[in-house]
């Protein structure tokens, strides 16, 4: 490596080093608050590093909390919601890029405007629809299956939207190619086009179930049974009502909130720029 170019990262570094502080920061002071002692947190002066490592914050949170159980009520509601808009957006998406039909364009300003409206706006509305279905012995009212339904259909238009884009980059010529070896338009989309989509699906994929993850207000609408509750609600929890807060044990719930949803994004990116950069055809 020339000296040119090292003297050119370093200064890349020194110009993004506020960026990556004022990033890291928050996350250092919920580290810091959540393997301090009790009786540290609000001590002052502050002590930003612990005078002991308190490693049963993470332990009595996790009783207080009911962790464990929230944690796999958000895994199970944030990847079948995922599924569920990414199995719907794909054919409506492929339409959008694909098949010329009338008022298309008219179609995706909808998808785009219709993710100006927040939540907030339609949980009323989603609350009586979800109380006028059966299911059972009851309604969609306090089920799993009526917030992964709810999640999925938020997305959708968010989905479609984004790999609509995507999808009209890729050239032509592939599935083109594909029909004169014999494949009809399905087999021409799953063994050609989908692959080569891959990393723009992963993409969507990855937002989707961040956006189903963190979501707060129809979660907190739809659910009362303690057992059903998500992460964000029992993290809520353990401030909302309560005279004296431990933030040891809130700074320890949002920590390990944090890491599935980290987890993933580490893992997949690696895979993600090395689809984009491959290219489409070689």
């Amino acid at each position: 490596m020339s000296r040119k170019t090292v003297r050119r990262s370093l200064w890349c570094w020194l110009a993004l080093s506020p960026i990556v502080v004022l990033v890291l920061f928050p996350f250092a002071v919920m580290l810091s608050t959540a393997v301090k002692p009790i009786d540290e947190v609000l001590a002052y002066p502050p002590r930003w590093l612990p005078t002991r490592l308190a490693w049963e914050n993470f332990a009595d949170m996790w009783q207080a909390a009911d962790f464990g159980t929230a944690l796999l009520n958000s895994l199970v509601i944030s990847i079948l919601a995922t599924f569920l808009a990414i199995a719907v957006a794909l054919p409506a998406a492929y339409a959008m890029s694909r098949l010329p039909f009338r008022g298309r364009g008219l179609y995706r300003q909808f998808l785009l405007v219709t993710q100006m409206l927040s939540p907030i706006l339609l949980v009323l509305g989603l609350f009586r629809m979800a109380a006028a279905i059966p299911l059972g012995d009851g309604t969609l009212v306090d089920t799993r299956l009526g917030v992964i339904i709810i999640y999925g259909a938020f997305n959708i238009a968010f989905a479609a939207w984004m790999l609509a884009s995507y999808f009209a980059t890729i050239p032509r010529d592939l599935e083109e190619a594909a029909w004169i070896d014999g494949c009809n338009r399905a087999g021409a989309v799953l063994r050609i086009f989908l692959p080569v989509a891959a990393p723009a699906i992963a993409v969507t994929a990855i937002v989707t179930f961040v956006a189903s993850w963190n979501e707060f207000t129809v979660a907190l609408t739809m659910l009362r049974d303690p057992s059903k509750l998500t992460l964000t609600l029992r993290v809520v929890n353990l401030v909302a009502g309560r005279y004296s807060v431990q933030w040891n044990q809130v700074m320890a719930a949002t920590l390990l909130a944090t890491l599935p949803v980290a987890v993933m994004f580490a893992v997949l990116q690696r895979w993600l720029v090395q689809g984009l950069t491959l290219g489409a055809v070689k």
